[in-house]
């Protein structure tokens, strides 16, 4: 018996009972539809942790002097030659960044906080979050600088604003404190409150001159794709063997931590979703072998083989699937569409900020995972058959015939 004469045999059983079917396709692609459209919402969280993690002048990759995190001070540094490029093809990175950035303190006329003083070269922070942040007066113009720009938050906390003069206390090559007056040159509005807090920024030929050190205590480099990464590292690894260079995860492992835990949340979300669905589609191929008994005593009586039966409800449960999945493929790329702009999160603002998240929420279509949600359907649509199958070749011929 050709798969041919099986697969007209399915379609017609299909069609016999078309309100029942009707609404198992519409089950399969209301489900379908719901773990796409979600996978494209949890990989757009994923990638705007990642986002985060790599422009909270993280990069992917970073290279430091060893036991500077444990003490993160300018006699932690390393010194670059004139001149120094990194050994990364161009087409593979996109920018590099190195910086000073060691604790101090900051006063104002009234108030004094404890900050991390990051000198720049304004021309190479296109990979960090500075390169479009809004920013109230004016940025840094190169690296010999001599002003500050500081977060509006901590603008607010120390009771000063563009224009006014503060004081930044540090420590020197030479271990004695360094101390010098700065005039606020602009005010950044970032992400989140905390970076707002935390980080000032100054020219980094300007901080040098203070600290009286040409050295820099961190090259940033930030990467077209995550995936090569890895490799990257690894020959960086071996070019700075006298540093240690590591990768965003270990320098962010909370991030590292929430970007793997969204894989994971995509394959709890498809199995909670397809289980549920799985035990309807079981329950109606079922009922429509148990509905169609003495059909399948006569089919048996006239010679067809079990494995053929098997092969027939096996079949009948595929093309369902297929179907519902389709279906649900196609919704949940329309409500992929929807939303492609992004979602505006604005009355969520302070617990985003306090997540360091975007507060315009943009979903990321991978087509893998539209891929693996066809596949995964399937493969689950084809174990629904299974019991089906058996109770159907558990038909005896005479049995089904008396009935």
């Amino acid at each position: 018996m050709s798969i041919k004469l099986l697969f007209q045999l399915s379609i017609r059983n299909i069609l016999r009972h078309r309100r029942r079917n009707l609404m198992l396709f519409s089950a399969i692609a209301v489900a379908v539809a719901g773990v796409s459209s979600a996978n494209t919402l949890i990989r757009g969280m994923q990638y705007d942790m990642l986002n985060s993690a790599v422009e909270n002048l993280t990069g992917h990759i970073k290279i430091h002097a060893p036991g500077y995190r444990d003490d993160p001070n300018i006699d932690k540094g390393f010194s670059l030659e004139d001149g120094f490029t990194l050994p990364v093809e161009p087409e593979e990175m996109l920018g590099w960044a190195a910086r000073i950035r060691i604790p101090a303190v900051i006063m104002s006329e009234r108030e004094t906080r404890g900050v991390q003083i990051v000198g720049i070269d304004p021309a190479s922070e296109h990979i960090s979050f500075l390169s479009d942040v809004p920013i109230d007066g004016e940025g840094l113009t190169d690296s010999k600088d001599g002003r500050i720009l500081i977060g509006k938050e901590l603008a607010l906390q120390l009771e000063t604003r563009i224009g006014r003069r503060i004081v930044i206390i540090t420590q020197g090559i030479d271990g004695k404190n360094r101390e010098k007056g700065y005039r606020i040159v602009g005010t950044y509005d970032a992400e989140g409150k905390t970076l707002e807090k935390i980080y000032v920024f100054t020219g980094l030929a300007s901080l040098q001159s203070l600290l009286d050190s040409r050295d820099v205590t961190e090259v940033s480099i930030r990467l077209h794709e995550e995936p090569k990464k890895p490799s990257i590292k690894d020959m960086l690894s071996e070019v700075f063997r006298n540093l240690a260079v590591l990768d965003w995860q270990e320098l962010e492992p909370m991030a590292a931590a929430m970007y793997l835990f969204a894989d994971g949340a995509i394959y709890i979300w498809f199995l909670l979703m397809m289980s549920a669905l799985i035990f309807g589609l079981i329950n109606t191929l079922i009922t429509s072998v148990m509905e169609r008994v003495r059909e399948l005593g006569l089919v048996r009586a006239l010679g067809m083989p079990k494995r053929m039966v098997v092969t027939q409800v096996v079949l009948e449960s595929t093309i369902i699937m297929a179907i519902g999945v389709l279906i649900g493929l196609v919704a949940g790329y329309l409500i992929y569409l929807s939303i492609a702009d992004g979602i505006n999160l604005d009355a969520f603002a302070e617990g985003m900020e306090m997540m360091t998240m975007s507060t315009r929420f943009i979903p990321v279509l991978i087509w893998d995972d539209f891929v693996l949600v066809a596949v995964m359907s399937l493969i689950l649509g084809v174990m629904a058959s299974i019991y089906p199958a058996w109770r159907a070749v558990r038909v005896k011929p005479l049995d089904a015939m008396g009935r």
